[in-house]
């Protein structure tokens, strides 16, 4: 039921009848149930049959949105009204949500269907979808390895066939590591271009909600669903209106700082054909320097951190989310609530904002975090000043096994050293499979761009996809 290559060709089949969009809402709920020891899905909804009921008859009358038929999964960070939003966390596993988020609201109005939420890192904080206090994500690909986090249920749902598409949400590489790991497409937008209303805060000034899917048309097509401003985000931000032709010549920057040591082997021999394919199609291409590369995890953690503990001090049991029953005073019931509701990565980085914000260290870490973020945004406007594109590694390897780093948050952290600077800047940034390693597991390569400039990351990974 879901022998389609992509979307169109899904819209296509429904519209002349030879697949019915309610079995295919049923082929997928039977396969997640089927594979639920992939442990996707935190919770799946049967009107989504219902739905598929009304919209193939909307398709059929030719009156239907730009994603009916579009079979949609959505983090479980993403509000949904009346549905379940824990965040893969105890403190929120009873919470529905009062509202729809703002994409919630887009994905409906082009008649997608919701099929269900799906798991992620409690509160998206982790790389390996281990720290959910719902169970750990498998990698579809090889069920003895991770598939990669904070949106790894979104990405092993899309990988694993259980729907169409899916939103994650990319704090610092939290879509494109997952989708790396699993072998899709994944889209970190630029910051403010597609809203986060309704999207539950982890680090306010780099959360981005983005799309995941098999398929590049799938994903470009999701992606104009659910980008433009919006009056509920104060971040929200109006793309400006290019002036001129699209340029003939693109041209292409390698920074020589993603490549050196702590990267496989095999991940940059995969890169680097890719990088020839650009080459002979046309494309120029030279080397460039991020200097302040190395500096990017550091950054990335003081700031993220910070925002952290100032957005989860809302979780104190006193207004929703779990109350502790065994607490004599107010004091220890804010205590309580919070040592029961929250796992260890969320309570470790509450700890280490607070303290990088605390009187004595503001100036040491946080502010001088800050500056650091600055001068990496200051090289990517250089470097697009000369370049169109630049080409990096998603990871510096691929999946790795359950386990393996989740008593090690050093190396857990130094996963995302590819990934972070992109949140750091604002800009857009696509993961693109470019094949497997020696022992089947996927390859990804980051392709990043100027603001608001996604059409290119588009355009320029469609050379490589033919």
């Amino acid at each position: 039921m879901n022998g389609y290559k992509d979307f169109s060709e899904k819209l296509s089949l429904i519209r002349q009848k030879e697949i019915s969009l309610k079995e295919n809402v049923n082929y997928f709920l039977s396969e997640i149930e089927k594979r639920n020891n992939i442990n996707a899905f935190i919770s799946t909804f049967d009107d989504a049959v219902e739905q598929a009921e009304k919209i193939e008859r909307k398709i059929h009358s030719g009156n239907h949105g730009k994603l009916a038929g579009m079979i949609v999964a959505v983090k479980d960070n993403i509000s949904l009204k009346n549905k379940l939003m824990t965040c893969s966390s105890k403190i929120l596993e009873n919470f529905t949500a009062i509202y729809d988020a703002t994409v919630v609201k887009k994905l409906r109005g082009e008649d997608a269907i919701i099929i269900g939420k799906t798991n992620c890192d409690e509160f998206a904080m982790g790389s390996s979808n281990e720290t959910s206090a719902f169970g750990k994500v498998l990698n579809p690909v090889n069920e003895e390895y991770v598939p990669g986090g904070s949106s790894g249920g979104s990405a092993a749902a899309v990988a694993a066939n259980f729907c169409d598409a899916a939103l994650g949400s990319d704090t610092g590489g939290s879509i494109r590591q997952p989708a790396a790991f699993t072998g899709i497409y994944g889209l970190k937008p630029t910051y403010g271009r597609v809203s986060r209303y309704g999207l539950t805060a982890f680090a306010s000034s780099f959360d981005t909600i983005g799309p995941l899917a098999n398929s590049l048309s799938d994903l470009e097509i999701l992606f104009s669903a659910i980008e433009g401003w919006d009056e509920n985000d104060s971040t929200s931000v109006r793309p400006p209106k290019r002036n001129g032709q699209p340029k003939e010549k693109i041209k292409i920057g390698l920074p020589k700082e993603y490549f050196g040591e702590g990267l496989s082997e095999e991940i940059k021999k995969a890169i680097f054909e890719k990088v020839d394919e650009y080459r002979a199609s046309g494309y120029e291409i030279a080397e460039v320097s991020l200097p302040h590369t190395e500096y990017a995890i550091a950054a990335y953690y003081i700031l993220t951190t910070a925002e952290a503990s100032s957005n989860l001090e809302r979780y104190d049991g006193a207004r929703y989310g779990r109350r502790s029953q065994n607490s004599s005073t107010l004091e220890k019931m804010y205590f309580n609530s919070r040592s029961e509701g929250f796992g260890d990565e969320v309570k470790r980085r509450i700890m280490l904002g607070t303290y990088v914000l605390s009187a004595g260290y503001y100036d040491a870490f946080y502010g001088k975090a800050q500056k650091v973020r600055r001068l990496i945004k200051d090289d990517f406007d250089r470097a697009f000043q000369e370049f169109d594109l630049l080409i990096t590694p998603t990871t510096p390897t691929p999946a790795f096994k359950l386990g393996e780093k989740i008593s090690d948050p050093l190396q857990m952290y130094l996963g995302d050293i590819y990934t972070t600077s992109a949140n750091l800047a604002g800009i857009p940034a696509l993961n693109v499979p470019v094949g497997k390693n020696s022992e089947g597991l996927p390859i990804g390569m980051q392709l990043m761009t100027n603001h608001f400039n996604e059409e290119l990351l588009f355009k320029a990974a469609k050379i490589i996809s033919q």
